[in-house]
């Protein structure tokens, strides 16, 4: 089973930082519940089509040059976790923000996106 901090890794890098549709969505259904909740300031989405709709638009819109990169330590409670993240080119980051997840049975049920 991973750990917390190997899912906010899978989250924020293998999914969301992940410009391969299949090796995406092999990602998703590894890392995540089937019934996941992903709320950000534009809404909420559940079920793994819908955060994979979201991770797409998000990741294929931006310029080759934009990538995800974690900017912290990792916050760890039992069923709990966040990670600070920079969006953008390497050393030049456009958007910073926080995931914030719980996990159910060894995945991720909830994800939480904050934006700065």
């Amino acid at each position: 089973m991973p750990t917390i901090t190997e899912l906010l890794s899978a989250n924020l890098l293998e999914v969301f930082g992940n410009r391969d549709a299949g090796s995406r969505r092999a990602a998703i259904e590894r890392t995540y519940t089937e019934d996941v909740v992903f709320a950000d300031p534009e809404g909420e989405v559940t079920g793994w089509d819908a955060l994979e709709a979201k991770a797409a638009g998000l990741i294929d819109a931006a310029p080759a040059a934009f990538a995800f990169a974690d900017a912290g330590p990792v916050y760890l409670g039992r069923d709990t976790g966040a990670l600070a993240w920079t969006f953008g080119p390497e050393g030049a980051p456009v958007a910073r923000g926080i995931d914030v997840i719980e996990v159910r049975d060894g995945r991720i049920a909830a994800l939480r996106t904050l934006l700065a």
